[in-house]
Formats: C-alpha cells, structure tokens, sequence
C-alpha cells in the first residue's frame, strides 16, 4: 500500500506529453498504478540497476528511485522524451539515482541491469530476446507489459489484475538463466 500511494504522489510530478511516433513502437505512457505493480512484481531494491527500455517520460526508473533508492536507467530514441524524463527526475528529486539516455535498445548495452522493463510490442520483444539473453547475468528479472517474448520463452510468473480505472493489464515476468534465446 506504501509504495501504491507512493507511485499516486509520484503521478502529481509528471508533465502530460503528446503521443510522439516512435520509429518501431509508439509512445504509450504506463499508468503508475502498473509502474508499482511491475516494479514489486520484479522485486525491485535500493541494490538494483533498473533499466527501462523505451522509457518515454522516465516513470519506471523514477518510480524506482523514489520508491526504493534503485539507481535507475531509461533509454529511449526520442530526444524530447529524455528531455522530459530529466525534468521529471528533478521534480521528484532523483536526478543523482537515475540516468536517461538517447539510445536504440537494439544497440545497448545494458548488461548492467540487474532489472529491465519494457512495455514494447511482442514483435519487438522478440526481437530484442537475443539481445536480452546473451547481456544478462543469470539472475536478472525481465518485466514486460502486456506483452510476451513470444511462445518459445514462456514466462517464469504471470500477473493478470484489474486497475482502479479497471483496465484489465498483464504482466510477464522472465528470470535470465544465462541461456541465449535466439
């Protein structure tokens, strides 16, 4: 309950953003009510490297900072959009926890994450499965929502609930095993 009105004071901070078109998947901003259950889903401490790929205006690595102490990555290729997660991270007060970077996730390196979030399309998890498997120390926690890396990785936990606004969200959970899935 903590953390939820955590993430309700932490929605107060954010600028609303138009929808900016992304090149491979459109801009779509996680509710922060889901932002909390991702990050507890992923069991998520102060000792963790968050990375969010495609982190739009910056709320999950935010949300992991202010919540746990996690220092916490974005990446995303829109300039305006690590523009935006810069001046949400000072608003909340975590600009020394968090880095926003303007990158292709398809040419990271994110091997430092002990935690990576995503709420990209399947076809580009899938895509992104290789890079995700053959970075990741064993160990690592993969948390996408709404969508699957496809039926050859099956998830290790799923989490099916109802919103407040009673939208009805999934989420996936994947443990890297140090296996490259191609």
């Amino acid at each position: 309950m903590r953390s939820l009105l955590l993430a309700a004071g932490l929605a107060a901070l954010f600028i609303p953003s138009p929808v900016t078109p992304q090149k491979l998947v459109p801009y779509v901003p996680t509710a922060h009510e889901v932002v909390d259950r991702m990050l507890v889903l992923a069991e998520v401490t102060k000792d963790d490297v968050v990375f969010d790929l495609g982190s739009g205006d910056g709320r999950i690595p935010i949300a992991a900072a202010k919540i746990y102490g996690a220092k916490g990555v974005g990446l995303d290729i829109d300039p305006d959009r690590i523009k935006e997660s810069w001046v949400n991270a000072k608003a909340a007060g975590v600009e020394r926890l968090v880095d926003f970077r303007e990158q292709d996730v398809l040419k990271a390196d994110i091997s430092e994450a002990t935690v990576v979030t995503l709420y990209l399309l399947s076809s580009f998890n899938e895509r992104l499965r290789p890079i995700l498997t053959k970075q990741l120390k064993p160990g690592t926690r993969i948390v996408s929502h709404a969508f699957s890396m496809g039926p050859t990785w099956p998830a290790d936990k799923i989490d099916r609930f109802t919103t407040s606004t009673g939208d009805e969200t999934t989420l996936y959970l994947w443990k890297a095993d140090g296996k490259i899935r191609p």
